[in-house]
């Protein structure tokens, strides 16, 4: 990335940063914090300086309520602005158990939340290729383009270029052994949010039998006579396709793992 720059660079308007690793100071994060936002706008990005409150240092016990209850805190300030929270910067232990897998479940699913998750390692050592990889994925996760294929650019694309695409990805993945038998079969499918350059992608996941291969949560059908489709993945991915380009796509390619 060095003279480089992303091919479209996204916005973080509102952040903040909460700190779990009891062996960084407080002024060691927020100088991490300082030089993270300084790489996200050298690579392009529109990265704003200055948090929403300043940042929080906080202990791994009870993460879920101590997540809300600073959630809450940023809400107050920003509702009444009629923004939303960007972007969570969150500082973990190098060794932190299932700590880093509650926060992105409780970010994700409870509180709606875009949240970045760095190592205490680099976050004390700021190297430069560390602060250029972390702002690379922040890029993805606020609806920025890192790179693009230069064959899309040029619409020379084979199959993809010459008519409005998108492409799938799906996979079924099954509980170990060990787990209980309640533990569900995961399904996902990806799907292509972009055309012609077919760069950025969202994802659905369903529960579904478990060990059964065959994504069960693809389509779904009402008994109207004719089969017709009244929901499923495939409809979610097709109608965000055509709200996100405009088009109705006219090929479908699809990879099965």
């Amino acid at each position: 990335m060095r003279l480089k720059q992303m091919v479209k660079g996204g916005e973080v308007n509102t952040w903040a940063c909460i700190n779990f690793a009891s062996d960084i100071t407080h002024a060691a994060a927020v100088a991490f914090c300082d030089e993270l936002a300084v790489m996200c706008v050298i690579s392009g990005m529109n990265f704003k300086g200055d948090p929403v409150l300043p940042l929080v240092n906080a202990k791994p016990n009870h993460v879920r309520p101590f997540l809300k209850k600073h959630y809450q805190r940023f809400m107050e300030i920003l509702r009444p602005l009629h923004k939303e929270l960007d972007l969570l910067i969150v500082i973990l232990p190098d060794k932190n158990g299932t700590l880093y897998g509650d926060i992105k479940r409780i970010c994700e699913t409870d509180l709606g939340l875009v949240s970045q998750c760095c190592l205490a390692k680099h976050v004390l050592k700021m190297k430069p290729q560390y602060l250029t990889n972390i702002a690379l994925k922040i890029n993805m996760k606020v609806g920025g383009r890192n790179t693009v294929l230069l064959d899309a650019v040029v619409g020379n694309l084979p199959r993809v270029s010459n008519t409005p695409t998108i492409i799938f990805g799906a996979d079924v993945s099954h509980p170990h052994h060990g787990e209980g038998r309640s533990s569900p079969s995961i399904a996902a499918v990806v799907a292509s949010q972009d055309w012609p350059e077919v760069t950025n992608y969202a994802g659905l996941v369903r529960p579904q039998a478990r060990h059964e291969e065959i994504i069960q949560g693809l389509f779904n059908e009402n008994d109207c006579g004719s089969g017709c489709i009244s929901g499923g993945m495939i409809k979610e991915h097709l109608i965000s396709f055509m709200r996100s380009t405009g088009h109705i796509p006219r090929r479908i390619i699809f990879y099965r793992c």
